[in-house]
């Protein structure tokens, strides 16, 4: 059987998770050193290593859904966006922050009866979350700094992911209400849960150990 497969995502989930490794006395030297490569061995003392594929966080569930990997380390944020057909299996831990609701310092962003507009990189959030209110809200996606949206006049709000809030009260914004905690999950794909049973049991539970 092939070698079981983990797709990570790159930047700070990455290198918390080969931390993690490092603490599981897994070989990571290869990772540490990938240089351009994209798909990477990781080393094992039982010589049942893994191979590693470094992604971006939306290519780490698209690999994991269709199989071509076997599991996967993403954000919450990016599983709560995007969505798709696997098991989220184990909180990880790290990579911790929220999707928060934020306004204009002193806004009154529940009260009144006009439509609200709400600007988000991440559509799918802010309309689930809205509509666990029974609020109707216009949503309009941004890709760049949402904070410019209040600033500018195009939203009353925005939803956003925020760590120490710092980058909202430079631009004269405050959290209105917390909209969902997030960290790092592993994720399985549907098919290896039952094909490969015994041997992600055992990575699953090598992990929690070390977390």
């Amino acid at each position: 059987m092939k070698p079981m497969r983990i797709a990570l995502t790159k930047g700070r989930l990455e290198k918390n998770i080969i931390d993690l490794f490092d603490r599981m006395g897994l070989d990571t030297a290869a990772v540490r050193n990938k240089g351009r490569r994209l798909i990477l061995p990781v080393g094992s003392t039982d010589g049942k290593g893994f191979e590693v594929v470094l992604a971006k966080a939306a290519d780490v569930i698209t690999y994991v859904e269709h199989g071509v990997c076997d599991l996967g380390v993403v954000g919450k944020d990016t599983i709560a966006e995007s969505g798709g057909s696997f098991y989220e299996v184990l909180d990880l831990g790290f990579g911790r922050c929220r999707f928060a609701l934020a306004a204009p310092n002193g806004s009154v962003f529940f009260k009144g009866y006009k439509t609200k507009t709400v600007a988000s990189k991440y559509p799918n959030v802010s309309r689930a979350y809205f509509s666990s209110k029974g609020m109707d809200v216009r949503i309009i996606k941004i890709e760049g700094s949402v904070e410019l949206a209040p600033l500018l006049g195009l939203s009353d709000a925005i939803v956003d992911i925020v760590e120490t809030g710092s980058t909202l009260r430079e631009n004269g914004l405050e959290v209105i209400e917390e909209v969902m905690p997030i960290s790092a999950r592993l994720i399985v794909n549907m098919a290896c849960m039952k094909l490969r049973k015994d041997e992600i049991e055992a990575f699953i539970s090598m992990l929690e150990q070390k977390i």
